[in-house]
């Protein structure tokens, strides 16, 4: 399993609406749950500043990756960027092997 890191900005809308983003945020889970099953989630962070959310997770590929960001954006995102992350031992073992 590959790690990702999902940004999200919410649209105006949907970041004015206090009341309806509980239950957006549940029905978005839930689809993202259903149809990238093999998706394992490992952190969820709200934040301040140039996004609105932070998802961490682990995916099998680069393809479930973008599926889960075109679900994000279809489901009351104004942007997403999905970055592939990598652990700190993972990195430092792969550098060894550069140099």
């Amino acid at each position: 399993m590959e790690l990702y890191i999902l940004m999200t900005k919410l649209t105006p809308e949907i970041s004015g609406d206090l009341k309806r983003r509980e239950a957006i945020g549940k029905e978005w889970k839930k689809k993202v749950d259903r149809l990238c099953p093999d998706v394992k989630w490992i952190a969820h962070y709200s934040l301040l500043g140039p996004y609105d959310f932070m998802d961490i997770y682990e995916a099998e590929n680069n393809k479930t990756a973008s599926k889960v960001s075109m679900i994000t954006r279809a489901n009351g995102a104004l942007s997403v960027e999905t970055w592939p992350a990598m652990n700190w031992s993972n990195f430092l073992s792969m550098i060894k092997k550069v140099e």
